[in-house]
């Protein structure tokens, strides 16, 4: 049986696409007869999360450690985990320590596998350093979730790495949303922050819709650092209005809540595949998007399998307006936005493309060798798109450098002269 090694970061807070994701694949990977286990490192001063939990009742077998103040230090403790317990293939997913410990764990025969969720700095970061940076740290493939970051990653010609693209998948409940009657419910599920899902502005622009479309009411679901300014908006400018906060809701029952829902909105800066308007689609809820590059052309083509906004104000109201109001609209896209789930984005299709890839990378790897946990950690210089999780220690004054040094040269000399092995 093939074995293969995840890496995540959880913590009790922890939501969005990539966990939600992970908890799925794990379980999907064991239907097509791969074996699956997680390394995760925890946030918050606690040792638990979201994923741990699901994927630990599940049977995984799922170590995981506080996160270490360094990132030699997580290298360290990765290495020595999978040294203990080799897996055929290794995935460091979106963890930065990860993709450091890889260049260890490919030079020991085992393939590995970066990931692209998302068309931001830190995965761009990622891809600069792990398969256009110093050869030894180069990964075997990258997967990228959209076809947006599949050319962008082609575009560059990569050398070393082969590039594939395999978008999320979800679930598709056999229920369909109803079609709407007196109201009409529009919800937005994800996480509650400014930056990149700009939820503030998908408040207030929920606020201007039912004021001015009647029949509208909307909901939000989710958590994070912008849950205040989220709430703040809702006592004030949507006081009296039917626009509620409905909280954080666990990946394995948000189908359900959207199942009661007919319009799934997403308003963000920028996207991967985005998983929250894949569920809703799989539910039979329309999509109504901002026109983004990344990961929302591939799954709604306006008029067809959703509609397309070109602002977060009359741009989006009026796409609501022409749901509630133009006979047939709402039923035609949900409709084509759930067969469009169906056809290529559900789970099993997105664990057969891993597998075939997982397959592929061990069926071309060489024989495995023990992965070696060298005495120093030595890193190339972090990248300014993911240095916020690649904490380095201060460097040290240069006279203190110079002594390391010397006593390392003069090491090295000894040992030489004693005809024993240099490392």
């Amino acid at each position: 049986m093939l074995n293969v090694t995840f890496c995540a970061y959880d913590s009790p807070e922890t939501l969005g696409g990539p966990v939600t994701w992970l908890q799925r694949l794990l379980p999907a990977l064991s239907a097509q007869g791969i074996e699956s286990r997680g390394l995760f490192l925890t946030w918050g001063g606690t040792n638990t999360g979201p994923t741990l939990s699901a994927l630990r009742a599940q049977g995984f077998d799922c170590p995981a450690v506080p996160c270490q103040d360094h990132t030699s230090e997580r290298v360290r403790w990765t290495l020595s985990h999978l040294r203990e317990n080799p897996p055929d293939v290794f995935v460091p997913n979106l963890v930065v320590s990860a993709y450091f410990a890889a260049r260890w764990v490919r030079a020991a025969g085992i393939p590995t596998v970066g990931i692209l969720h998302s068309d931001d700095s830190f995965y761009r970061g990622l891809r600069e350093t792990f398969v256009f940076g110093k050869r030894e740290f180069s990964l075997s493939a990258l997967v990228c979730v959209s076809r947006e970051l599949e050319k962008d990653s082609l575009a560059l010609h990569p050398e070393r790495t082969t590039v594939w693209r395999i978008p999320y998948g979800v679930p598709v409940p056999s229920p369909r949303t109803m079609r709407p009657s007196s109201k009409l419910l529009l919800a937005y599920a994800g996480r509650m922050v400014e930056e990149q899902k700009r939820v503030s502005d998908v408040t207030r622009a929920f606020c201007q819709c039912v004021r001015e479309v009647p029949g509208i009411e909307a909901v939000l679901y989710g958590d994070g650092d912008a849950t205040p300014a989220v709430q703040n908006i809702l006592a004030t400018e949507g006081k009296g209005l039917p626009v509620r906060f409905a909280g954080k809701v666990d990946s394995h029952q948000i189908q359900n809540r959207l199942l009661e829902c007919h319009v799934i909105v997403l308003l963000s800066d920028y996207e991967g595949l985005p998983i929250s308007i894949m569920e809703g689609m799989a539910c039979g809820c329309v999509p109504v998007c901002l026109r983004i590059r990344s990961g929302i052309p591939e799954l709604i083509e306006d008029g067809v399998t959703g509609l397309l906004v070109n602002g977060r104000g009359d741009s989006f109201v009026e796409a609501i307006r022409r749901l509630r109001t133009e006979p047939g609209l709402w039923e035609r896209l949900s409709r084509a936005a759930r067969a469009k789930i169906e056809r290529g984005y559900s789970v099993g299709a997105c664990a057969a493309q891993w597998a075939e890839l997982l397959h592929e990378l061990h069926e071309k790897s060489g024989p495995k060798r023990p992965i070696k946990i060298p005495r120093r950690i030595a890193l190339p210089p972090t990248h300014p798109g993911f240095a916020h999780q690649d904490p380095r220690p201060s460097r040290p004054p240069f006279p203190v450098r110079l002594y390391r040094r010397t006593r390392m040269a003069a090491g090295r000399w000894r040992r030489r002269m004693l005809g024993q092995p240099i490392p």
